[in-house]
């Protein structure tokens, strides 16, 4: 889940056969999708330590440190593979499968 070779996108959809990636460049649009899944995650994730640590007890910001970058580490795969669906099925709804082009 966190290796080098793993985290790969195919480059022909097993389902409909259509070329996954649609220009050079496509997916780097998918990064603005993660930094907002990522600041989404980020916020949670202080509130949610927030409302375990911070009012009863002295959370400092080191707290809520570690438990931001813990989250974004762990979910980091998350992310990076529906980032990619995000952007494919709702950001790009008009991009259909037309074989002619794989010719």
């Amino acid at each position: 889940m966190y290796g080098w070779n793993i985290q790969h996108t195919k480059e022909i959809c097993g389902h409909c056969a259509q070329r996954i990636e649609i220009e050079p460049g496509y997916f780097y649009a998918a990064m603005y999708v993660s930094y907002a899944m990522n600041v989404i995650e980020m916020l949670l994730a202080s509130f949610i330590t927030y409302l375990l640590f911070g009012p009863l007890t002295d959370a400092t910001f080191w707290h809520y440190l570690i438990v931001i970058f813990a989250g974004c580490l762990i979910l980091y795969p998350f992310n990076y593979r529906y980032s990619r669906i995000i952007l494919l099925h709702v950001l790009s709804p008009n991009i259909k499968y037309k074989p002619y082009y794989d010719k």
